[in-house]
C-alpha cells in the first residue's frame, strides 16, 4: 500500500531532513537558517515600485504599451523583439543557428557544432561522462560552448528605419559567426532564461547585472553615475536622475534592445528607438497579426496586421505629462531628440515590466497540492516532492514559493549569507547566487564580475569594499573573522524559478543539459566541475545516492510544476504573431549569401494566440519541452466475451508534429474504427499517459472524430495500463474507459 503524505506531512518530513542535513563544523559559518519552505505561489505578493504613481497615469494603458514592445518585432534593428528569444513559455525553443563559443571565457572557438549548426539530442549534455551517475568517470566529450539565442548580424548603426522597418547600418565581416565568409547571426553567450514568473526575481540575468533600482536609462541602476532622464518641471525640460526600486525587470529590459549581439546594431540609442517608433508613420506591430481575443491587445488590433493606436498615444495614455510633454530638445550623444524620445528607455523599461508581471504562472499541480488538494499531485509526484525537500537538497538554493532564493522577498530581507563551502572553509556569498559545478568557475565569473563602470555586480564584494547598503548580515560584516575577509562568488549564477521548467530547455546558464533527466542526473553525481570550483562552491552540491528511482521521481514532480495555461498559451500568456530568425538554409558548411556578405535569414512563424490560447487559435497541440520526442506503442483489450474491445496505437512526436495511427475495434458494438489524421497528440506533465485527437472513419464511413483521454503505460509502477476513448459522428456518441485486461502500452521519451 502506497501512504500519500498531506502538504502539512511533508513541510514536517522537510524540516526533519533539514535537522538531519550536515551543518558545518564549530568554528566556522554559523548555522545556516533553514530552507524556506515550498507554498503556493500565489501567496506572494508581486513585487511593484512604491512611487510607481510619480511616472504611470494608467496601469492598464502601460500594460498595453508593454506587451506591444515585448513582442513588436520594429524594435531591434531588424526583426528582432524582446519575444524572439522569449516565445516558448517565456524561454527560447530554437534549434538551428544557436551556438556560441566559450566567448566568456575568452574563446572563439566551436566544438559541438559551428555557426548554423542544428542542435539534436546526441549534443547532449556537453560535458559526457562514460557514467553519467559519476562525476569522476572517464569524460567522453567536453565543450565550453552555449546552446544561446541568436540574434543580429554584425554591424554598425547609421540611421533609423522608415516607418519602423529596418535601421540603416553598416555591415562589418563577423570572424566568429560566419559561414565561409558569409556572416551568420550572432548567438549570445549565455542561455536564454524565462520571462515567465521573472517579476519575483530580485535582480534579473544570470548574473544579476540587471538592477534592483531602475536608473531609467540602463540595466545598472545605481552604479552608473551618469544615468539621467528628462523632466519638465517649471516649463523647462532639464535632467534628473531616478532610483526606482522594485524594478529590476526593467532594468532587463532595457538592455537587449541596444545589445549588438541581441536586437541591435552597434551605436544605436534608446532614443534612436523613440524615434523609430514614435514617428507619426510607425504602426505598432506593423508586420505581425494580432488575435481580435487577445487579452490585452485584442480591443486596439486591426484587421490584418498591427494595432489601431499608435506608440506616441499609449506612451502619452500611460505615463505622467511631466515626463513627455515638453516642447524644448533634448540632446542625447551629441543629437536633438524630443523629451518624449530622449526619455523612451524609461518608458520602455516600465511598460515592459508591468506587462511581464501579468505574467505569473501559479496555477500548476503543485501549486494546488501545496495549497491543500491532496490529489493534484500523484504517489511518483509526491515522492520527488518529499525529495525536493528532503536528501535531494533542491530546496536549499529553490526555496520559498517562488522556489528560487533569489527572489525579491528572500534577498530584501538579506542580500548576503556566510557559508562553510565546498572546500570546508568559510566566507560570504549573494544570496539567490550559486557556484555548483556546471562549468570551470574562470569561464564565466557570473555575480563574481564587474559592470561597465568597474563596480562589482557582486553586493559581498561591494560591502567588503565599504558599500553602504545593507547586508543583512548577523552579527554584522567582520563579526565572523572567519568568514568576512573571503567572497566566494567567483563563478555564481542566479538559481531560477522552477515553474514550467519542463518547457524551458536546454539547461543551465550554458544551455549544456537536454532535458531535466540530465539535469537530476547533474545534481545527483554531485555536478560535474565540483573539485575544480570547491573554492567557490556550494557545499550541497556533492553525490546524493538518489539512485534510478529517485531520480525518476525527482523528474516527475519538477513536470508537476507546470502551468496549463502557459502548456496551451491561454491569457495571459497569449501574444501576436511573431516571426523568429531560426538559422540560415544550408548547414555548417556552407548558407546563402543574401548580396550583401551576411546569410539568408529561415524565418520561423509562432502565430498569434488569443485569450483562449492555442486550442481556439486551431493550434491542436501544447507548447512541447525542447527536442521533445514522445512516442507510445502497443495495444490492448478492454473486458471480455461478449464486452471485448481491442485497440492499437502508435504514435511519435518529433518537432510539435504529430504522427499517430490507431486501431479501434469494440466488438459487441459492432464498432470499427481507424484513423491516420491524428490532430493532438501530448503527453500531460508527471503522468506516463498520452492524449490524442483527430478524424477518423467507423466501419468505412468518414466524418467522425476521436479522442483517447488517456492511454497510461503503468505497467513500470506495477500497475495497470489504462486506455479511455470517446468517439462522435453522425449519430453516434461512444465512450469506453477501463483498465487493460490484455495487452501492453509502452511510452517512451527520447
Amino acid at each position: 500500500m502506497v501512504t500519500i503524505p498531506s502538504p502539512a506531512r511533508l513541510a514536517l518530513a522537510a524540516a526533519l531532513a533539514w535537522a538531519l542535513w550536515p551543518q558545518p563544523a564549530s568554528g566556522q559559518a554559523p548555522p545556516a537558517d533553514p530552507p524556506r519552505q515550498l507554498a503556493p505561489l500565489a501567496t506572494v505578493p508581486i513585487p511593484e515600485p512604491p512611487d510607481l504613481p510619480a511616472y504611470v497615469r494608467d496601469r492598464a494603458a502601460a500594460v498595453r504599451l508593454g506587451k506591444a514592445l515585448f513582442w513588436d518585432m520594429q524594435v531591434g534593428s531588424d526583426v528582432q523583439s524582446c519575444a524572439t528569444c522569449h516565445f516558448h513559455a517565456g524561454a527560447d525553443h530554437r534549434i538551428k543557428n544557436q551556438l556560441s563559443p566559450g566567448l566568456l571565457a575568452g574563446d572563439t572557438t566551436f566544438q559541438v557544432g559551428g555557426p548554423n549548426h542544428e542542435l539534436a539530442r546526441q549534443d547532449f549534455p556537453f560535458h559526457r561522462l562514460a557514467d553519467p551517475t559519476r562525476r569522476d568517470s572517464a569524460v567522453l566529450f567536453d565543450a565550453n560552448d552555449v546552446a544561446g539565442s541568436q540574434g543580429v548580424f554584425l554591424s554598425s548603426f547609421r540611421d533609423v528605419g522608415v516607418s519602423g522597418g529596418p535601421d540603416l547600418c553598416d555591415r562589418l565581416a563577423d570572424a566568429v559567426f560566419q559561414v565561409g565568409g558569409v556572416n551568420t547571426r550572432r548567438v549570445e553567450p549565455r542561455n536564454a532564461p524565462t520571462a515567465v514568473n521573472a517579476v519575483f526575481n530580485f535582480r534579473n540575468f544570470w548574473d544579476g547585472r540587471a538592477a534592483e533600482a531602475f536608473n531609467g536609462v540602463d540595466p545598472f541602476g545605481p552604479s552608473n553615475p551618469d544615468a539621467r532622464v528628462w523632466k519638465l518641471q517649471g516649463g523647462v525640460v532639464g535632467p534628473v536622475q531616478v532610483s526606482i526600486h522594485a524594478s529590476s525587470l526593467a532594468s532587463q529590459a532595457v538592455g537587449p534592445p541596444l545589445s549588438p549581439f541581441e536586437m541591435s546594431c552597434g551605436g544605436r540609442t534608446f532614443a534612436h528607438i523613440g524615434r523609430k517608433l514614435l514617428g507619426a508613420s510607425t504602426v505598432p506591430l506593423a508586420r505581425q497579426a494580432v488575435a481580435p481575443t487577445d487579452g490585452v491587445l485584442g480591443p486596439v488590433a486591426r484587421s490584418g496586421t498591427g494595432l489601431t493606436v499608435s506608440y506616441r498615444a499609449m506612451v502619452e495614455q500611460a505615463f505622467q505629462p511631466e515626463w513627455w510633454s515638453g516642447t524644448q530638445p533634448v540632446t542625447v550623444a551629441g543629437q536633438a531628440f524630443t523629451q518624449e524620445e530622449a526619455n523612451f528607455s524609461l518608458f520602455f523599461g516600465l511598460a515592459v515590466q508591468l506587462y511581464e508581471a501579468t505574467l505569473v504562472a501559479d496555477q500548476s499541480p503543485a501549486d494546488r497540492f501545496l495549497a491543500g488538494d491532496a490529489t493534484a499531485l500523484d504517489a511518483q509526484q509526491q515522492r520527488g516532492l518529499s525529495l525536493f525537500t528532503g536528501e535531494g537538497r533542491c530546496v536549499a538554493c529553490h526555496g520559498g514559493a517562488e522556489t528560487t532564493n533569489a527572489s525579491f522577498r528572500n534577498v530584501t530581507n538579506q542580500p548576503v549569507e556566510r557559508m562553510t563551502m565546498g572546500d570546508g572553509g568559510c566566507g560570504v556569498y549573494d544570496d539567490g547566487f550559486y557556484n555548483i559545478g556546471v562549468r570551470p568557475t574562470a569561464e564565466d565569473l557570473g555575480v563574481g564580475g564587474v559592470d561597465p563602470f568597474g563596480h562589482p555586480l557582486s553586493f559581498t564584494r561591494r560591502a567588503m569594499q565599504g558599500s553602504p547598503e545593507p547586508t543583512g548580515l548577523s552579527p554584522p560584516l567582520g563579526g565572523v573573522p572567519a568568514c568576512d575577509g573571503r567572497a566566494v562568488v567567483d563563478g555564481a549564477l542566479k538559481a531560477p524559478g522552477l515553474r514550467n521548467v519542463l518547457l524551458t530547455g536546454p539547461f543551465f546558464h550554458d544551455g549544456g543539459q537536454l532535458d531535466l533527466a540530465q539535469v537530476v542526473a547533474f545534481y545527483d553525481r554531485g555536478g560535474d566541475f565540483a573539485d575544480q570550483n570547491l573554492q567557490n562552491l556550494d557545499p550541497d552540491i556533492q553525490p546524493l545516492g538518489l539512485g534510478a528511482d529517485g531520480r525518476a521521481d525527482l523528474v516527475a514532480f519538477l513536470e508537476g510544476l507546470t502551468d496549463e495555461r502557459v502548456r496551451w498559451e491561454q491569457a495571459p500568456f497569449d501574444h501576436p504573431q511573431l516571426f523568429v530568425p531560426d538559422g540560415h538554409p544550408g548547414d555548417e558548411q556552407h548558407v546563402t549569401n543574401r548580396g550583401d556578405g551576411d546569410a539568408t535569414d529561415r524565418l520561423l512563424e509562432i502565430p498569434a494566440v488569443g485569450a483562449g490560447g492555442r486550442q481556439e487559435a486551431g493550434i491542436a497541440m501544447p507548447l512541447q519541452p525542447f527536442l521533445a520526442s514522445t512516442f507510445l506503442t502497443g495495444g490492448g483489450r478492454l473486458g471480455s466475451g461478449r464486452d471485448l474491445a481491442t485497440f492499437g496505437l502508435e504514435g511519435e512526436v518529433d518537432d510539435d508534429q504529430p504522427g499517430i495511427a490507431l486501431r479501434y475495434d469494440d466488438h459487441a458494438q459492432a464498432l470499427h474504427l481507424r484513423s491516420t489524421g491524428v490532430t493532438a497528440f501530448w503527453r500531460a506533465p508527471g503522468k506516463p499517459c498520452v492524449t490524442a485527437s483527430g478524424a477518423a472513419r467507423v466501419n468505412g464511413q468518414g466524418g467522425f472524430r476521436f479522442t483517447v483521454i488517456e492511454a497510461c503505460d503503468l505497467g513500470a509502477g506495477g500497475g495497470t495500463d489504462t486506455f479511455a476513448i470517446t468517439v462522435s459522428g453522425p449519430g453516434l456518441s461512444y465512450a469506453r474507459s477501463g483498465t487493460l485486461s490484455g495487452g501492453d502500452l509502452h511510452l517512451h521519451r527520447r
